[in-house]
């Protein structure tokens, strides 16, 4: 139980190392490597997900990697390759919940789990097979993002959006997402980060995931449902390969974000959990619609 405890404090003192410097870890640095999704994969190429996406970008950030592969160190020599020395992994985690078997009563619960390990850029390694490097002159070609791909996005969910006023927000009791004029936005990153934060806290409706809306301003609840939407977006612009800068706000919500995470230590991967469950949600009215077509 001490060692689940550890790695709880272990990720919220990382985040909140960077939150206190000024910057939120879950925004993706923009680098692009001419593979598509930016999302972390191990070396199967299965996407990281939840609190893990966020550790792996942390890490990138701090040591400007351009890969986004990462290996354990003995994937990494089963595959004839060999960590450099003095390199530092990153902490990645394997969380669930399972259930003793000795006793099939009522009382019998699932009891959750949450293990530490270590993971390697690919770029850490030397001697890995040929496919998990590219040629130094691949990295100056990163293509323009293709926003016509988010558009088409926001269109087969349903969602109702309003260009109008100054206002970005989710409106509940209407059920609509209400977006600034775009010849406000400085860029089109800032447009499509904002309409996919609030397309995430639309996915949270009664009748959609149903999370917790009611929190006014300056309350926990409120700072909490914030978080996942800013973290479902960009986990969103991730998978949708455009950059994620969402600009307002960014002193108010650090302080609020940092009130939480050193009030509980499980606050950022509870977060992170639902930031991903949200983002699911959305990805999967795109492949409803498209199984329809």
């Amino acid at each position: 139980m001490q060692n689940i405890k550890d790695t709880y404090q272990r990720i919220t003192d990382s985040i909140i190392e960077q939150l206190e410097a000024g910057t939120k870890p879950w925004i993706r640095p923009w680098r692009g490597n001419g593979r598509g999704s930016l999302v972390p994969r191990r070396a199967t190429g299965e996407a990281y997900r939840g609190i893990n996406v966020l550790m792996l970008w942390l890490a990138t950030e701090l040591s400007g990697y351009e890969e986004n592969t990462w290996i354990t160190y003995r994937q990494a020599q089963d595959l004839g390759g060999q960590v450099r020395k003095g390199e530092k992994g990153a902490l990645v985690v394997k969380y669930g919940t399972f259930t003793p078997n000795e006793r099939e009563d009522d009382d019998e619960r699932a009891i959750p789990y949450l293990k530490g390990y270590t993971v390697f850029n690919v770029e850490q390694i030397e001697n890995l097979p040929e496919r998990f490097y590219r040629p130094a002159e691949e990295l100056a070609a990163t293509p323009v993002p293709q926003l016509e791909t988010v558009e088409t996005f926001v269109l087969n969910s349903g969602a109702a959006v309003t260009y109008s006023g100054a206002t970005a927000c989710y409106r509940p009791a209407i059920d609509d997402i209400l977006m600034p004029d775009r010849a406000r936005f400085v860029s089109e990153v800032h447009l499509y980060s904002t309409l996919l934060h609030e397309m995430s806290h639309w996915s949270g409706a009664k009748h959609r995931l149903d999370r917790d809306l009611s929190g006014r301003f300056g309350s926990e609840s409120y700072a909490i449902e914030e978080l996942v939407a800013e973290l479902s977006a960009s986990f969103l612009c991730a998978d949708l390969g455009v950059a994620h800068d969402p600009r307002d706000n960014t002193t108010t919500y650090l302080e609020s974000w940092l009130k939480v995470l050193k009030n509980d230590k499980r606050a950022i991967i509870t977060a992170a959990a639902k930031a991903q469950s949200a983002a699911d949600y959305l990805q999967g009215l795109l492949s409803k619609d498209s199984g329809a077509a």
